[in-house]
């Protein structure tokens, strides 16, 4: 047997580091959990605290055609918004299925409109009044909320 040591094969500083930004991350979440740092996590809370009022609503209907393509309308007037052909307009698709997963899963049919609501802040949403669930679609990036804000305009189709 030789007497020589071998070094560490990862040096100490490195895993005393790693070791910190764990310790800090679980306290983080920790003192987010048990109420000692503020959450602003849910939109609708913060937004009335902020007394951000709506600008712009429109109740909408979406409808699955059986080509594939959406049908979006005017849950008023009943006056055609859009309409989004097959394989296209994955975004508002995507977004829709979330809702109506929650509205399934809930025995909940499509009687009532989603509500698609401009902000004074600038923000965009689409809520769902049947299940208090609601997107916030700026959260998405410019594009895909742009996909939404045009199905504000009263004269889209």
């Amino acid at each position: 047997m030789s007497g020589h040591a071998h070094p560490d094969a990862i040096p100490r500083e490195p895993l005393v580091m790693i070791a910190l930004l764990v310790l800090f991350t679980v306290a983080l979440a920790s003192a987010a959990s048990l109420g000692f740092i503020a959450k602003d996590a849910v939109p609708s809370e913060a937004r009335a605290a902020a007394g951000v009022e709506a600008v712009a609503e429109r109740k909408l209907y979406f409808h699955d055609e059986l080509d594939g393509g959406v049908r979006i309308e005017d849950a008023d007037t009943g006056a055609l918004v859009s309409s989004i052909a097959p394989g296209t307009g994955g975004f508002i698709r995507t977004t829709l299925r979330s809702l109506v997963h929650v509205r399934r899963s809930k025995g909940i049919g499509a009687e009532t409109p989603f509500v698609l609501t401009q902000w004074d802040n600038g923000t965009l949403s689409l809520s769902d009044s049947e299940t208090g669930k609601s997107v916030e679609l700026g959260s998405f990036g410019p594009d895909n909320r742009a996909s939404f804000a045009v199905l504000l305009e009263r004269n889209s189709a």
